[in-house]
């Protein structure tokens, strides 16, 4: 998604002073694959997310807030404040997740505002050396690889061989460990440790992004049990228990925060990342498409603000988005932002509307695309597969995933289902929405850097694990994979002798 028109992108946001009274601490928290409905806030009549209700209810809770139809688009969107495709995001593999090294990131711009940084879980824009958080702003980085735990994939995305969401192996500073645990109480554990060690020297952001309650439905026993006599659906059952846990976290953190202190010093925010999966087949808030789609089931997200004393409990109703997260915080903090970075940002600062949530906010444009067209094939076959055209009131949707150009058009004030096709009947709207997203697909031509990039032959992720602890692929395969891997194997072995030492001593 993109705005266009940026005259009130940078309004307020590039002075250095901070937008309220004071400079927060910040923790945002970004679960995988939860959807709008999957929250009981929001009216989900089995799932139960009490801790989650509580960030919904007393802060500002955005109503009409989108995101990426997947996950590597969207978080490179929040990361940077434009839409993922200016970023060279296509996809969520194959090197179509890397997100471009020519773009400043969030937790840089924090870094020179005088924040320490950290992420706890989930990165998925790039697993080479250079892409990596640590080289992106981040002070304390402790992540799984590729787009899930144990995922793999040909190339650059791939997570450390054999893991699965209880007890991974977690590269932590450029060290894997083995941790004890399921993930998500592992991930929060460790923000909570960290935060917990930095808290009072400087304001820190604590990014915890959860590979839950993404696939594979990996679940523990007393959290599944939760639903099991609630719902008829075995994997529903596991994905509630899932965002269950991660609500009991939730509640943790705020609980900690409050024994501190620091609550009323720290800005809380939450989301979750594309439109819903496992559990929109049971409540999906009245909306029409999942994830992977480009109707509003595809891209409405939860996005709650929560600073006590601070913040105001209201209901926003505007058109807002994820590029709209990195201009917002930065006026939060009072970051000054360089001309570079002022024309990287397309979104809108949200303060106005943290402030006053009927403040005046023009009409806007968005844009959605799926991406995903097939490897070695010109983006131009899929330039109409999964898109969409957004303004507040009209939806202008291409739903089909070969090419073809047929746009459908939603009045989604007054339909939400997206199920009454108004585009014979408003041509003018049709040719004015088409219009633009001609002239904004023209533009991000330039920036899709990753098409037909060419991985590593071996997941970096793997390769750092095995010269660690020893051990890897046979050497049959691995000559396969790297004609040049004989050296590797070498040095890895002889090493790994060590590595499996220290894998034993510091295994918790």
């Amino acid at each position: 998604m993109v705005i266009v028109g940026l005259a009130m992108a940078f309004a307020g946001v590039c002075g250095g002073e901070t937008a309220f009274s004071s400079k927060p601490n910040i923790i945002f928290v970004l679960t995988d694959d939860q959807g709008y409905g999957d929250i009981s806030a929001h009216g989900n009549p089995v799932l139960k997310t009490p801790n989650l209700d509580r960030l919904h209810n007393e802060g500002v809770r955005f109503s009409d807030f989108h995101v990426s139809p997947t996950c590597s688009p969207t978080r490179s969107a929040l990361m940077t404040g434009r839409h993922e495709f200016r970023n060279g995001i296509t996809h969520t593999i194959l090197e179509r997740e890397r997100m471009t090294l020519k773009a400043t990131t969030l937790a840089q711009v924090l870094k020179s505002a005088g924040y320490t940084t950290g992420i706890f879980g989930k990165w998925h824009l790039g697993d080479e050396d250079e892409y990596q958080p640590e080289r992106r702003g981040f002070d304390e980085v402790f992540i799984h690889g590729a787009g899930g735990i144990g995922q793999t994939y040909p190339g650059s995305c791939g997570d450390a061989p054999g893991n699965t969401y209880f007890s991974p192996a977690i590269k932590h500073n450029g060290k894997f460990e083995k941790t004890d645990g399921y993930c998500t109480d592992v991930f929060f554990g460790q923000a909570t440790k960290w935060i917990a060690s930095v808290k009072g020297k400087k304001p820190f952001f604590a990014y915890i992004p959860t590979n839950a309650p993404h696939g594979p439905l990996q679940v523990r026993p007393e959290d599944e049990a939760r639903y099991t006599d609630k719902v008829q659906d075995k994997n529903a059952a596991k994905f509630f228990g899932m965002i269950a846990n991660i609500d009991d976290n939730v509640g943790t953190l705020l609980a900690r925060l409050a024994e501190w202190g620091i609550e009323r010093d720290t800005l809380f925010v939450f989301m979750n990342d594309n439109g819903g999966t496992a559990g929109c087949k049971l409540f999906n808030a009245g909306m029409r498409g999942t994830k992977g789609t480009a109707f509003l089931g595809g891209t409405r997200a939860s996005f709650f603000w929560r600073w006590p004393g601070i913040l105001k409990p209201a209901t926003v109703d505007k058109l807002c988005a994820h590029i709209d997260f990195f201009p917002t915080i930065t006026e939060v903090v009072g970051a000054t932002l360089g001309d570079d970075v002022k024309e990287q940002v397309e979104g809108r600062s949200l303060v106005p509307l943290l402030k006053d949530a009927s403040a005046v906010w023009p009409d806007r444009v968005l844009y959605t695309h799926l991406g995903r067209w097939p490897r070695g094939a010109a983006p131009a076959t899929g330039k109409y597969s999964v898109c969409s055209v957004r303004n507040t009131r009209w939806h202008l949707v291409s739903a089909g995933k070969g090419g073809e150009k047929k746009w459908e058009l939603f009045d989604v004030k007054a339909d939400l289902a997206e199920q009454t096709d108004l585009a014979a009947q408003q041509p003018d709207v049709v040719k004015e929405l088409d219009a633009a997203y001609e002239k904004w697909w023209d533009s991000v031509q330039p920036q899709l850097v990753n098409e037909n990039a060419t991985g590593p032959k071996i997941n970096p992720f793997k390769e750092q694990y095995w010269k660690q602890f020893g051990g890897g692929p046979d050497e049959a395969l691995l000559k396969k994979m790297d004609p040049a891997a004989s050296s590797w194997r070498a040095g890895a072995v002889k090493g790994g002798k060590k590595g499996k030492r220290g894998k034993a001593a510091g295994a918790k």
